[in-house]
């Protein structure tokens, strides 16, 4: 037996990558308790959660505007699939939680998307998932950015509206029903 061959394989590891950015960050260091540039490992059973409160929160921003958690995030596994997935969750009763288009109230939940922006208040966070094997644990790597996450993006600009005064949106709107019109008005 080869020493390569009494070895364990190794498993890779699900890796959350977010990137923060918010207007004042340089003046108020509301990310100084923020572990940048670093993974960390987090147990699959534990909720990763984003607040004020150091006594609740692993991830602290400190800012008198975040609520005491302001969400969380939940590592799971899709039912009758190796696919892992995040699940977030709003937990603030006064701030609404923005995934790309769908805004979130409080206790509200969905699926993380593979890669989003997260936005509350002025803060905007990208959310990258690397897949992995692991069922143990799963990492976080945070990450600043310097300028605004939507204007890196390079979103559309908007589209002018159309002397009919009916605009089209960039975005498909998911959930909301089509409004009927009456062609004589």
């Amino acid at each position: 037996m080869t020493s390569l061959e009494g070895i364990e394989t190794e498993e890779t590891v699900t890796c959350l990558h977010m990137t923060f950015y918010h207007p004042c960050q340089e003046k108020k260091m509301m990310f100084r308790c923020l572990n940048f540039c670093k993974r960390e490992q987090v147990r699959a059973d534990e909720m990763a959660k984003f607040g004020r409160d150091s006594n609740v929160c692993h991830y602290n921003l400190m800012d008198t505007r975040v609520s005491r958690i302001q969400f969380s995030l939940q590592f799971y596994r899709k039912l009758n699939s190796s696919e892992f997935c995040f699940e977030i969750k709003n937990m603030s009763k006064k701030t609404k939680l923005i995934v790309d288009q769908t805004e979130l109230g409080y206790l509200n939940k969905i699926d993380l998307p593979w890669k989003c922006i997260i936005c509350f208040g002025d803060y905007q966070i990208l959310a990258e998932v690397q897949e992995g094997e692991s069922v143990d644990y799963f990492e976080t790597h945070l990450h600043l950015a310097e300028v605004p996450i939507l204007q890196e993006r390079c979103l559309p600009s908007p589209q002018p509206v159309p002397e009919t005064g009916i605009s089209y949106s960039l975005f498909p709107s998911e959930g909301k029903s089509p409004i009927e019109v009456d062609e004589n008005e």
